[in-house]
């Protein structure tokens, strides 16, 4: 029975690859035709690199004994770690894997957390440099100063250079801040282990208009915006303004409702939309799971920005790795515009994604 099972559901993925390599031919063709997979799914966005769907079933019904099942069908979380692995594998047996970029909270560390020694993610990041990947840690957290980064990231950032006393690695790791609007490069030398990377060396061309009276004009919007949903809402928070952000957040030991905080994106987002403003420069507000904020630009820019400043790194060779991407409101969402990306649940799973990178790309950590 479970033989038979996997043989149906490995058909289904290889009908499924099929239609990905169809609706990538038809994206490069200038004729504009439209895949059968875009007639299936309207809404289905670019694939940077084929997806080997059928070996990556393979892979995942080894470790969570799908076709074995009789009463419960594949899940989405089933086909969601299906789907990683096939990036994974595309990525590594193509030895195209050149940059990975992190989200922060819930992907390196739980909610609210920092990044510390024990932590299992950082010795499989590490192995990852040692094997020439670049790495981006693209957060929300906006901060102007090395300190703070140094913060969150310090069990990372401390044992890169107890482990690499020849300097080997420096600069091949980037804090990128605000989703995208500071960046900081690893310099062992530099005081929290982070140097600020000169604007010239990474901002865009599109970042031209990003100056400081349009993001002022936005924010200004953005702050009006979500006065009056704290208002209608009677929601009990404070609202925090920086030089390139603005959100609310409520008091230590406070929980937001789910509802609250996504009737506050959805509303602060149309707002802002609709404003000249909104159609200057881009935006992006999000439900950070207990707060809203809104950030000049996104983490396609912030990641974006993470492939020129090494040289230019390709879409189809770069991995972004985060638990954001429910709607197009979550912060992480915007990344697939920009490279590759892989949907994790938890610090967990991403040790598990990073196990699988060194693993299907033949290392030794």
């Amino acid at each position: 029975m479970a033989s038979n099972a996997l043989n149906r559901y490995c058909q289904i993925m290889q009908d499924i690859e099929e239609l990905v390599n169809d609706h990538i031919l038809q994206s490069r063709n200038e004729q504009g035709s439209i895949s059968k997979l875009k007639l299936l799914v309207p809404s289905v966005g670019l694939f940077f690199t084929p997806l080997p769907l059928q070996d990556a079933f393979r892979y995942q019904d080894a470790q969570r004994r799908i076709s074995s099942r009789r009463f419960v069908a594949p899940s989405f979380n089933d086909i969601r770690l299906v789907l990683n692995t096939a990036q994974v594998m595309s990525l590594v047996r193509n030895s195209r894997l050149e940059l990975v970029t992190f989200d922060g909270d819930v992907t390196l560390y739980d909610d609210g957390e920092v990044l510390k020694p024990e932590d299992p993610c950082i010795e499989r990041i590490i192995t990852m440099m040692r094997i020439g990947t670049r790495i981006g840690l693209v957060t929300a957290a906006g901060y102007t100063e090395a300190k703070e980064y140094h913060r969150r990231f310090a069990g990372l950032l401390d044992a890169i250079a107890a482990s690499d006393h020849s300097h080997k690695l420096e600069h091949k790791l980037v804090v990128m801040g605000g989703e995208s609007n500071f960046m900081f490069t690893y310099t062992p030398t530099a005081p929290y282990k982070l140097e600020q990377v000169p604007d010239a060396d990474w901002r865009l061309p599109e970042m031209e208009t990003w100056t400081h009276e349009n993001v002022n004009a936005l924010l200004d919007v953005a702050e009006q915006a979500l006065r009056d949903c704290i208002k209608t809402l009677a929601i009990p928070v404070s609202v925090l303004r920086k030089s390139h952000a603005v959100g609310i957040y409520p008091e230590k030991g406070t929980r937001l409702s789910r509802e609250i905080l996504e009737e506050t994106v959805l509303n602060v987002r149309q707002l802002i939309s609709a404003s000249l403003a909104g159609q200057r420069i881009p935006f992006c507000a999000f439900n950070g799971g207990n707060d809203v904020f809104v950030d000049i630009g996104d983490k396609s820019y912030g990641v974006m920005a993470c492939q020129r400043y090494f040289g230019g790194i390709e879409a189809a060779k770069t991995l972004h790795v985060g638990d954001q991407f429910l709607s197009a409101g979550a912060n992480d969402f915007k990344a697939r515009l920009a490279c590759c990306t892989a949907w994790i649940a938890s610090p967990k799973e991403t040790v598990q994604l990073l196990d699988e990178v060194v693993e299907l790309g033949g290392h030794t950590p």
